[in-house]
């Protein structure tokens, strides 16, 4: 009941309705903070910065070894 097709789509009416199911690639901006990639108009995730103020401290949640980590590549970066 209800499961069957009543009549039959030819391939290109078929295809057709699926012309709009791509997917879209994302916008991707560098970060003028530390240069890593994210979506306009939102808080970097790899430094917490935004419109050149730091909106989230990123190093908050991070254990002792990752934190310094962290820290030796964003004054690298900062050195180039």
């Amino acid at each position: 009941m209800g499961g069957t097709p009543t009549r039959h789509h030819t391939k290109r009416r078929k295809n057709a309705g699926r012309s709009h199911f791509a997917l879209k690639k994302p916008n991707l901006v560098a970060c003028k903070q530390c240069h890593a990639l994210s979506l306009p108009h939102r808080v970097c995730k790899a430094c917490g910065f935004y419109n050149g103020k730091e909106e989230l401290d990123v190093l908050k949640k991070l254990d002792k070894k990752a934190k310094k980590r962290r820290e030796q590549l964003a004054q690298q970066t900062k050195g180039k």
